[in-house]
């Protein structure tokens, strides 16, 4: 079974930096996707930022310049760049995985950004 591992949240204040991790149960060019979405209390997820086993990003509008995925592969690792962090980040984030038309979740990791 596939199974993802955030970490790397935390408290920061505004205008911080953080880097998220996920690290994969298997080698992550098996997904044909992988990404991250984030959760508001109170909010639907949205989805943040994306990679293809190819290697082309993409972001939601407002994440762009800020918001930066990167990989490792012989880590089976997908990362999040987030800069100058601003109070409406502040969210569970989560790693998501596409295999065979089936979408897999992280538990998710909390970021809180306040002054």
């Amino acid at each position: 079974q596939v199974q993802l591992v955030e970490s790397g949240g935390g408290v920061v204040q505004p205008g911080g930096s953080l880097r998220l991790s996920c690290v994969a149960s298997e080698n992550i060019f098996n997904f044909n996707k992988m990404g991250w979405f984030r959760q508001a209390p109170g909010k639907e997820r949205e989805w943040v930022a994306s990679i293809t086993v190819g290697g082309t990003t993409d972001y939601v509008d407002h994440a762009k310049g800020r918001f930066t995925i990167a990989r490792d592969g012989a880590r089976k690792m997908v990362y999040l760049q987030i800069d100058s962090l601003k109070p409406e980040d502040t969210a569970v984030y989560y790693c998501s995985a596409r295999l065979l038309n089936r979408n897999y979740w992280g538990q998710g990791t909390q970021v809180t950004v306040s002054a």
